[in-house]
């Protein structure tokens, strides 16, 4: 299994393409609940948001708001801004440590990416097309998009904490990947300091500095997101602590209302508006 298959396993991926073509003004408020992904082909693109500065953008680009953001993107009133623009779902409303990890917003220019290139052409292509089953076509490309987003931010450490970074780290890497796999398992700082082939320590020392928390409060975070994708499919509160390592269900209604605000079922009903 890959570093990042668990993810895919876990948090349900989708995308929809919602706008494409040459932009000239302002766009509509954006803040569905959903993150966003614009891919900027040409032009300049200035992207304004609550509490935070303008962005402006004249170069090629990839604008991914990895969780639901209100924002705007307006192109130049004088040559406008080519791009294609997507709504992503992966988990949003969730405890996904790899979308925790992406800063908001990430912006990477496409020439730092010229492994996207190919997709990126096709999804232009498609998007400037007007061929039967246009639409599932970009919403598909979007996603593999992302996919391809994602790994490219792990091999070259475009982010620089949190999971991706954690993943990135050769040492740490095979710890989280323990962690991953075996949620279940009642896991010692010694029994994953062996993994990463560090001493106790060192690897918590080292864990806390990359990833930006402690090896247990990321175990922690990622059984709480596998209980929530469990919850949504209908999963008994025993069934789920079995599967991510607690006693019972009360001992998993306990740590998933510290660390989560409120208690499972009142967070399966206020999240449905988060539905993948």
């Amino acid at each position: 299994m890959d570093r990042l298959t668990p993810f895919f396993e876990r948090f349900s991926l989708s995308a929809r393409m919602f706008y494409s073509g040459q932009l000239c003004g302002v766009s509509p408020n954006l803040d569905e609940q959903a993150g966003y992904l614009h891919v900027l082909r040409k032009g300049t693109l200035t992207v304004t948001h609550p509490n935070a500065r303008k962005l402006v953008l004249d170069t090629p680009s990839i604008l991914f708001f990895p969780r639901p953001h209100q924002h705007r993107v307006h192109g130049s009133e004088e040559e406008g801004a080519e791009l294609v623009c997507a709504t992503v779902k992966f988990g949003v409303g969730m405890l996904n440590p790899l979308i925790a990890s992406f800063p908001e917003p990430f912006v990477v220019p496409l020439d730092v990416l010229p492994e996207l290139a190919p997709a990126l052409e096709l999804l232009f292509s498609e998007a400037s097309s007007e061929l039967p089953g246009r639409q599932t076509a970009l919403d598909r490309l979007f996603e593999y998009v992302l996919v391809l987003l994602i790994r490219s931010a792990i091999n070259a450490r475009l982010v620089d904490s949190g999971a991706l970074m954690g993943l990135s780290d050769e040492r740490l890497s095979k710890a989280i990947e323990s962690m991953h796999k075996h949620p279940e398992t009642a896991w010692s700082l010694e029994q994953l300091a062996q993994c990463a082939g560090m001493s106790r320590a060192r690897f918590a020392a080292h864990f806390r500095k990359v990833v930006g928390m402690t090896p247990f409060d990321y175990l922690t975070n990622w059984r709480l997101g596998i209980a929530q994708t469990m919850l949504r499919k209908g999963n008994s509160l025993k069934l789920i602590a079995t599967a991510v390592g607690y006693a019972n269900a009360t001992a998993l209604t306990r740590v998933f209302t510290q660390r989560v605000g409120t208690a499972p079922s009142e967070w399966l009903v206020r999240s449905q508006g988060y539905r993948n």
